[in-house]
C-alpha cells in the first residue's frame, strides 16, 4: 500500500510539474492536511466523549446488564468461549463498544478476546470461534454510529443521526451474511 501511495503522489508531482500547475498543486496540498486536522479534532473530540460513555457505562455495570441480555445468544456463536467467564467477559465488552460505534474502543477488548480464545484452543491457528468473532467485530452492528456522525458533524450536517435506520438496516444484513458465511466456511473446513 505504501508503494501505491507513493506512485500516486510522485505521478501527481510529476503532471503538477509538467503542466505547470505546481502553486495550485501546493495549495491543494495544504488544504487537504488543514481539512484532515479539522476532521481529526472532531474525531477525537467525539471518541473521548463516547469512550467515557462506555466507561461510565462499565463502572456503573451496564456493560454486566449487556452481557447478561447478550448471554444466550453468545453460548450458542461461541460455545467454547461461553466456558470461560474472562472471555466471555472481553468478548462482551467488546461487542458493546462496537453496539455504541466505538470500534476504537473495541479494538483492544476483541484483541484480549482472541488471546483468551487462542490460549483454550492452544493452537496457533485461528479457530471457528475466531473467525466468527472477527466477521462479527467487521461486519458490527452499530446502534450508535458515534464515529461516521462525528465526521458527518465535523463536515456541516445538521442531523448527523439522521442515518440510523440505513445503517441499523446495513448492520444487521451485514452481521447475518458474514456470521453464516462464517458457519458455512466452518462446516466446510471440518468436511
Amino acid at each position: 500500500m505504501g508503494w501505491i501511495w507513493t506512485g500516486m503522489v510522485l505521478l501527481a508531482l510529476g503532471a503538477a510539474v509538467l503542466t505547470g500547475q505546481t502553486g495550485a498543486l501546493t495549495a491543494a496540498a495544504l488544504e487537504g492536511a488543514a481539512s484532515a486536522i479539522r476532521l481529526a479534532l472532531g474525531l477525537a473530540g467525539a471518541l473521548c466523549l463516547w469512550s467515557g460513555a462506555a466507561k461510565a457505562l462499565e463502572r456503573a455495570g451496564g456493560m454486566r446488564a449487556l452481557a447478561r441480555l447478550a448471554r444466550p445468544v453468545f453460548r450458542r456463536l461461541f460455545p467454547q468461549t461461553a466456558q470461560d467467564e474472562t472471555a466471555m467477559g472481553y468478548l462482551t465488552a467488546n461487542v458493546a463498544a462496537n453496539l455504541l460505534g466505538l470500534g476504537n474502543a473495541a479494538t483492544p477488548m476483541g484483541i484480549a478476546a482472541v488471546r483468551r480464545m487462542q490460549q483454550r484452543s492452544g493452537s496457533a491457528r485461528a479457530t471457528d470461534e475466531m473467525c466468527r468473532l472477527i466477521v462479527l467485530n467487521t461486519a458490527s452492528i452499530q446502534l450508535l454510529p458515534t464515529t461516521v456522525a462525528a465526521v458527518r458533524a465535523a463536515n456541516g450536517a445538521a442531523a448527523p443521526f439522521d442515518i440510523l435506520p440505513a445503517v441499523w438496516l446495513t448492520s444487521v444484513c451485514s452481521v447475518t451474511a458474514g456470521l453464516l458465511a462464517a458457519f458455512l466456511f466452518g462446516r466446510a473446513s471440518r468436511a
